[in-house]
């Protein structure tokens, strides 16, 4: 099950991916950051890019992981957090768990599509060779704003456009 034993630090870098989210709103992307840390240093950073890049795979969560990746110099991102303003959905999960990430901190939960905790937790699915420790709801408040607020706007935009 998921725990919520959250730290101060966590706090810190979850405001990181909150400004990750930031962009992607700014560029009229569904606002999702993440970032992957290591030893107190910020080693991948993302944000959705599905509808500017026309990429199904551009969630923050996986172009956090590719620049980990890349940063570090392999794919397995062992000893690293990811944190993520948004629970994964099931790619993400199955890429997380690929990489061998040891720990995810989430903000909003996501009854529609995620997969720590609301929908399913592929994450800490035993059958799997590898579990992940799950922190969630950290700045949960924060977070679900960000999504509310942009899909509030979207809305008062298309009925504005269909008036």
């Amino acid at each position: 099950m998921p725990n919520s034993m959250t730290t101060l630090e966590d706090h810190d870098y979850m405001a990181i991916a909150i400004e990750e989210a930031k962009k992607a709103a700014a560029i009229g992307e569904v606002p999702i950051g993440a970032i992957i840390v290591r030893n107190g240093e910020i080693v991948g950073s993302g944000y959705n890019k599905r509808e500017t890049a026309r990429d199904p795979l551009a969630h923050a969560e996986l172009m956090a992981i590719k620049k980990a990746s890349e940063s570090l110099g392999g794919w397995r991102l062992l000893d690293t957090t990811l944190y993520v303003t948004l629970e994964p959905c099931p790619m993400c999960s199955g890429a997380i768990v690929q990489a061998r990430i040891p720990r995810i901190v989430y903000g909003a939960m996501d009854p529609k599509a995620g997969c720590a905790g609301s929908l399913m937790n592929l994450l800490q699915d035993p059958r799997f060779n590898h579990q992940v420790e799950i922190t969630q709801g950290v700045m949960e408040e924060e977070c679900g704003l960000l999504l509310k607020d942009f899909f509030r706007a979207l809305r008062e935009k298309r009925k504005k456009k269909d008036d």
